[in-house]
């Protein structure tokens, strides 16, 4: 019997939830409930304190919450690997990364940030890509804490394969000494969510196309600490809509939670965020949650970037809204009246709306179409 899917979602709390992030936290969750004992998990890793925004741990939460993206073990639920705050797992790093330093495969980075800007314009005047591996301290202290401890990597050439990109490779250029606990205590991005997912017995990892040239790194710490690979699943950019520049907040990419106020339906988000760069082989369009975990799966996710075709999800919108029931449609339109029906009744608002329905974008239009 093959073992339960187990993925994660593991944002930074540094500003709002996108389309981007939240996309690669649904594929997440729609693999790990086609499992029959599958868990989705939210860990937060907030390792840097400097970029973090207060409230968006929160905002994260209430996020998912808002499309009906529930997990099972996570910051707020916990569970049999807590804490699910990378803050609160700052022992875990430490004793991983003594096993390094035990192996021989980690050392006190003894150098100032001007003797290293030192080898980086060195490395510039040379026209040779600076790797700190080339300048390896013979005799590094004994690490205290104090100085940025790094990992000594072992460079090679390394071909793997994706779930969704496929073949890939990289020569032993890729690879390098990089920080595994940095001089505040706090372990790094590269060095934590191994850890993580090692302990929390992650099986498939998800996450954006940015990462892949991290990738030989990561594959060489695993080696370092005798830990299985995961399944690696890089999901391709979503795009702004002229398709020539990632998408940002200029071109759109806003708080997830600003389209619930502008009147759209989470099953319509759903539906618009798994027909980013995915499709089940039929022209079908509009998707259910239920079919959406039915159908999913990471074979079909395009390699491709996506667009972000706002005129899209509003027409998915109305499809949704259409679908629904009428006392559904009653209790959700309740907050996007016009001031003219504060005293109408609750039947005569009913047949309001089974006039208005058809003609419903967003909920948000429901004024427009029915203060007359």
């Amino acid at each position: 019997m093959t073992a339960p899917i187990r993925t994660r979602f593991a944002p930074s709390p540094t500003g709002f939830m996108h389309v981007g992030g939240v996309r690669t936290a649904l594929f997440a969750w729609l693999l790990a409930r086609q499992s029959q004992d599958g868990v989705f998990i939210l860990r937060i890793e907030d390792t840097d304190k400097q970029r973090e925004v207060e409230g968006s741990i929160d905002q994260i939460a209430n996020s998912l919450k808002w499309l009906g993206i529930t997990w099972d073990e996570g910051i707020e639920v916990q569970g049999p690997h807590a804490p699910y705050l990378q803050s609160e797992r700052l022992d875990i790093y430490k004793k991983w990364a003594q096993k390094l330093i035990d192996s021989g495969r980690a050392y006190a980075d003894p150098y100032t940030p001007e003797q290293l800007e030192g080898f980086r314009q060195e490395a510039k005047a040379a026209k040779r890509p600076f790797l700190y591996r080339h300048h390896r301290p013979e005799n590094p202290p004994v690490w205290d804490g104090t100085q940025p401890l790094r990992f000594k990597s072992d460079p090679k050439a390394y071909t793997w394969t994706d779930a969704v990109m496929g073949e890939l490779a990289a020569d032993a250029e890729a690879v390098d000494d990089f920080i595994l606990m940095k001089s505040d205590g706090f372990p790094t991005y590269n060095f934590c969510h191994i850890v993580d997912d090692a302990e929390m017995s992650i099986t498939h990892v998800l996450r954006s196309q940015e990462f892949v040239a991290s990738v030989p790194k990561f594959l060489n710490l695993y080696e370092a600490l005798e830990l299985t690979v995961p399944t690696l699943a890089t999901l391709p950019f979503v795009m702004a809509i002229d398709g020539k520049k990632k998408l940002g907040k200029r071109d759109g990419a806003k708080d997830i939670l600003e389209y619930a106020k502008e009147g759209y339906l989470p099953e319509a988000m759903m539906n618009f965020l798994a027909t980013l760069g995915w499709n089940d082989g039929t022209e079908q369009e509009v998707f259910t949650a239920s079919e959406l975990v039915e159908k999913f799966s990471l074979e079909r996710v395009q390699k491709s970037p996506a667009r972000f075709d706002e005129k899209r999800l509003l027409w998915l919108n109305g499809q949704h809204i259409r679908a629904l029931n009428i006392d559904d449609l009653y209790e959700r339109v309740k907050d996007f009246w016009p001031v003219s029906a504060k005293n109408v009744s609750d039947e005569k608002k009913k047949e309001v709306l089974s006039l208005a329905q058809d003609r419903l974008k967003t909920l948000a239009d429901l004024p427009v179409l029915t203060d007359y």
